[in-house]
């Protein structure tokens, strides 16, 4: 079973109390910059947060990491590699490129996590096996590269709505199909509320991902109807909508999961508001809703 943890890698459990395993995705309050995350959730007696490569690339970095390590900071995971599925070779070769460069990005940031969304249909292409065959390809170039950096791979399932454009791996046993091709410690899945909450075989999967040490992020956010953004920002805070966030995160530790409970929230609601207020209202949800 799994306990969240890559050998050589900080996950969690340096915070005392309530909070110990929280972490904060940097998208969930985007209207912070790095600095102001770092200094709102050292404030908050949060010590974890998962960070996004285009804002860590913009800031820099090796001066990322240096100022999660200053802070006190664990990064949990950093999203996202993947997108995998172009049919041209070129593109494939391109992309592998810049998976590279994330696994780098996460092995400089000190996370064991880099999360992969897989990437959708190429325009005009009908063929979903196919193309996550391509996924798994891609994978198997990528894994060695990757356990070499000491970071795992995580493959993501999203919801099915994002098939044809984002994301061919739509479930939790479509994601274990790919991880398990790859030693565990290499690959592993993402298990996430928002985007599996409404599948019937999610908890027969989560068992199985536990079974074989592949559960290698946690993340919460609810869904609420109608979706007020659409799919893709139109995330929940904790406790709005229809999910059971706390009986997930008590499947998830019966398979042996001890990692993060990241909260990745992408909603333009939250991103209006104040980030203090946001994540006080986050950390109160997380008590209420999923500890």
């Amino acid at each position: 079973m799994s306990d969240g943890a890559t050998p050589g890698k900080a996950t969690s459990g340096k915070a005392p109390g309530p909070l110990a395993r929280l972490s904060i995705n940097q998208e969930t309050i985007k209207q912070w910059s790095l600095p102001d995350l770092a200094a709102g959730c050292t404030a908050a007696g949060i010590t974890q947060v998962g960070l996004w490569r285009a804002p860590v690339q913009e800031y820099g970095v090796r001066r990322a990491a240096r100022l999660m390590r200053d802070s006190g900071l664990t990064v949990t995971s950093l999203c996202r590699g993947g997108f995998f599925t172009a049919s041209d070779a070129g593109d494939r070769a391109a992309a592998l490129d810049d998976n590279r460069r994330a696994i780098d990005e996460a092995a400089t940031l000190g996370t064991g996590t880099l999360v992969l969304v897989s990437g959708g249909l190429p325009p005009g292409d009908r063929d979903i096996a196919a193309a996550r065959e391509r996924v798994a390809g891609a994978i198997a170039v990528l894994a060695p590269y990757a356990a070499e950096r000491g970071v795992r791979l995580a493959v993501e399932p999203l919801h099915p709505m994002y098939a044809s454009d984002r994301c061919v791996v739509s479930t939790l046993g479509q994601a274990l199909d790919v991880a398990e091709r790859f030693p565990a410690e290499q690959v592993g899945v993402v298990v996430d509320t928002y985007h599996v909450w409404w599948d019937d075989t999610a908890a027969a999967q989560i068992v199985r991902a536990g079974t074989g040490g592949r559960i290698a992020c946690f993340q919460v956010a609810d869904w609420v109807t109608p979706l007020p953004e659409g799919v893709l920002l139109g995330r929940g805070q904790l406790g709005d909508g229809c999910v059971d966030l706390r009986g997930f995160r008590e499947q998830v530790d019966a398979a042996g999961y001890r990692g993060p409970v990241e909260v990745e929230i992408f909603s333009p609601a939250l991103w209006a508001r104040d980030g203090a207020e946001v994540l006080a209202e986050i950390a109160e949800r997380y008590r209420r809703h999923v500890r």
